[in-house]
C-alpha cells in the first residue's frame, strides 16, 4: 500500500470517546497526532468522567444528532479540506456508524487522497464484547469495508475473520481476509501467539506482511489500543511506508507503557512520556514474513 506524504499543516479528524481523567479515545489520540505535527478535530461520541475499566460508569452518550450536528458545523468552517484522516473508535451508538460513514464520504469527496482508519473497538480479550448491541455488526459490515487502515486487537481480528487467532499463521489468514473485503492495510495489536512469550504487532498489506514482537509488560492501562492506533496513523501520514510507521508506532507504544509501569499509574503516562512519540531510531525492528 502506497500514499502520498501528508503535509504537517494538515489535520486529523477523530471521532471517538472522551474521558476527563486518564487516556482513552480522543483523550489518548490528540497529544500523539499533535506532537507528530497534526491538528486534531476530535468529535466526542461520549463523555465520561474516567474509563469504565476502574469499575464504574459516570458520563452519558452523546446523542447522534449532535454528533452529526457538530460534523456539519466543522465542514461548514472547510476543515474537511484540511483533513488527511479520519481516525474513528468507540462509537458508543449504532446509530453512529452511518454518520462516521458520511464523514468518510465528504471527506474522500473532498480529499480524495484521505484516509480513514477504522479502530474496529468491539472488546477485548478477558471482558469480551464491550460495546452496545449492533455495534460489532457495524464495524464489521460498514465500517471495516470502508477502511483504507484498520487496526483491530486479537480479540476483534478473530471476531471480525470469524475464525481463531492463536497462532501467526491464523493471524495471517484472519488479516488477509479483513484485507479481501476492502481495507488495503490491516494491523493488527495485542497479538499472544503460540510458542511467543511476547505481544505482536502484525502489519498486512498487498505489497508483504510485517512483524514485531515486545516483551510483555505486566501492566494493562486502559487507552493503549486509542493511543498506538493514533501514532500509527500518525507515522504513516508522515512516512508513507507501513514497515516504518509500524517500527516508530511500536516504539513510541512500548516506551509509554513502560513509562506508565515504571510510575505506578493507574493511567498512561501520556503527557510525560511525549517526547518518545517520534523515535528518530526505533527500538523495535519490523521481521518481514514470507
Amino acid at each position: 500500500m502506497t500514499a502520498a506524504r501528508v503535509s504537517g499543516d494538515a489535520a486529523v479528524l477523530s471521532i471517538q470517546s472522551q474521558v476527563a481523567y486518564g487516556h482513552v479515545g480522543n483523550s489518548a489520540a490528540t497529544l500523539p497526532l499533535q506532537r507528530l505535527g497534526f491538528d486534531v478535530i476530535p468529535i466526542n461520541t461520549v463523555q465520561l468522567a474516567h474509563h469504565p475499566g476502574h469499575g464504574s460508569w459516570h458520563g452519558y452518550k452523546v446523542e447522534p444528532e449532535r454528533i452529526a450536528q457538530i460534523l456539519a458545523g466543522v465542514a461548514q468552517r472547510g476543515a474537511l479540506d484540511r483533513c488527511g484522516a479520519i481516525l474513528s473508535g468507540y462509537l458508543g451508538a449504532a446509530a453512529v456508524a452511518d454518520i462516521v460513514r458520511d464523514a468518510v464520504a465528504a471527506l474522500r469527496a473532498a480529499r480524495p487522497d484521505a484516509l480513514y482508519l477504522c479502530d474496529p473497538v468491539i472488546g477485548d480479550d478477558g471482558p469480551g464484547v464491550f460495546v452496545s448491541a449492533g455495534i460489532p455488526e457495524l464495524m464489521r459490515d460498514a465500517l471495516v469495508p470502508a477502511a483504507d487502515i484498520v487496526t483491530p486487537n486479537r480479540f476483534e481480528l478473530a471476531f471480525l475473520a470469524a475464525q481463531p487467532v492463536t497462532t501467526l499463521a491464523e493471524a495471517r489468514r484472519a488479516t488477509a481476509r479483513l484485507r479481501a473485503r476492502g481495507p488495503r492495510l490491516v494491523v493488527a495489536t495485542g497479538l499472544s501467539l503460540e510458542g511467543e512469550p511476547g505481544l505482536s504487532v502484525l502489519a498486512d498489506e498487498a505489497e508483504g506482511a510485517w512483524l514485531i514482537t515486545t516483551p510483555r509488560l505486566p501492566v494493562a492501562p486502559g487507552g493503549t489500543g486509542d493511543a498506538f492506533s493514533a501514532l500509527f496513523l500518525g507515522h504513516y501520514l508522515r512516512v508513507a511506508n507501513a514497515r516504518q510507521a509500524l517500527e516508530r508506532a511500536v516504539t513510541a507504544m512500548f516506551e509509554l507503557v513502560e513509562r506508565t509501569q515504571a510510575s505506578g499509574a493507574d493511567e498512561l503516562c501520556l503527557v510525560a512520556a511525549q517526547d518518545g512519540f517520534d523515535p528518530a531510531t526505533p527500538r523495535f525492528r519490523a521481521q518481514r514474513l514470507d
